[in-house]
């Protein structure tokens, strides 16, 4: 256990004494949350919007008004715009309006008549998923105009009474920082404890361990310990953060997402040690942390994309990511507040995948070292 020790306390004495490192281990995930914090928006808003009305007339009008009331939309062009003579067509081939909306000139009169009158909508497509929100907040507009115009019956057969549950102010945030803890803390210590593992090939001081009486359990366990200390001090840097600029507080019991964090950093800190004991200079590592940890933590994880999305095969590859499960635990402290019914097995899971991450990194460095 000296010996141990004595190696965590080697590391964090390096680790101090290297200011750059030291400093992007804390800058690095300050931008890495800002960036994706503020920057990532799932919730389609401010969509360039184009309406040709050749009505003219109180209801087209009141009809528009309802449509720019959503505050989904906002104009394509400014007020004073002479909108009679542009072409719907053009408006979005050139990606000035993702969506144009065309009333007709008898827009009215078939109305007053109870005759059925066309509406012609054109959405942009290239984007699969803002073009089926677009659709289906005109057909939600539409609908509720009729209603409220009084041109369409309010009494129906069947009345869904909607309420949504844990987020009812549908906050993103609530959604998107959390997951960030577990990207943030699944990539930056495994990078630095990689990094600091290669650092001791490059230089020949790992020729001393391999000649000394330190087996590799020690080794590994005392670099691991020094940047598991690393890693808690990051999570309290980037949690402490989100609570203040985004105002996210514990919405049950936080002891499952404490306890967590601990096992969830371990298995980072263990996955940089595997890459580290693989990889033959820090470049490489550099680059294995950033395709298979980051990418596997970024996509398929369900940080962004729900895990029922993801396709076979890749489907099989996200049941061996930490961070889909460590997510689910971020998400349930932060939004569900269920507590440990509904996230013990994603703790037991991480405790599997920490293990098997280190015991990798233990026989591939015992394989490396000088025999008796």
């Amino acid at each position: 256990m000296k010996r141990i020790l004595s190696q965590c306390i080697k590391e964090l004495a390096q680790f101090q004494r290297d200011r750059l490192t030291l400093a992007l281990a804390f800058i690095l995930p300050l931008m890495t949350l800002l960036i994706f914090g503020f920057a990532i928006r799932l919730e389609a808003k401010d969509i360039p919007l184009f309406v040709q009305d050749f009505d003219l007339t109180p209801l087209s009008r009141s009809y528009i008004e309802r449509l720019f009331a959503t505050n989904q939309f906002k104009p394509a062009f400014p007020e004073n715009t002479n909108l009679q003579t542009i072409d719907p067509q053009s408006v979005i081939d050139q990606g000035i309006a993702k969506v144009a909306v065309i009333i007709p000139p008898d827009f009215t009169r078939q109305i007053k008549a109870d005759k059925p009158t066309n509406v012609q909508v054109l959405v942009d497509g290239t984007d699969t998923n803002n073009a089926r929100v677009i659709k289906n907040s005109i057909q939600a507009t539409t609908q509720f105009f009729l209603q409220r115009s009084g041109l369409q019956p309010l009494t129906e057969k069947i009345n869904a009474r909607v309420r949504i549950w844990f987020n009812p102010g549908r906050q993103e945030s609530l959604y998107i920082v959390p997951g960030l803890y577990a990207l943030i803390l699944w990539i930056y210590p495994s990078l630095l404890m990689a990094v600091a593992m290669v650092r001791e090939k490059e230089k020949g001081t790992i020729l001393q361990v391999y000649a000394s009486s330190l087996t590799a359990l020690e080794l590994l366990l005392g670099k691991g310990l020094a940047y598991l200390m690393i890693g808690i001090s990051e999570a309290f840097f980037i949690m402490g953060l989100g609570s203040l600029i985004w105002g996210l507080g514990f919405a049950g019991d936080p002891t499952p997402l404490f306890v967590s964090t601990l096992i969830f950093l371990a298995d980072s800190v263990s996955f940089g040690l595997l890459v580290g004991v693989r990889a033959a200079s820090q470049n490489a590592a550099v680059q294995a942390v950033a395709l298979i940890g980051f990418l596997t933590a970024l996509l398929l994880s369900g940080f962004i994309y729900p895990l029922s999305n993801i396709p076979f095969p890749l489907s099989l590859v996200s049941n061996v990511v930490p961070a889909r499960y460590y997510i689910e635990v971020t998400r349930d402290a932060y939004v569900r507040g269920t507590g440990w019914s509904g996230v013990w097995l994603w703790v037991l899971i991480l405790i599997v995948l920490g293990l098997l991450l280190f015991n990798a990194a233990r026989i591939g460095l015992k394989r490396m070292q000088l025999s008796d």
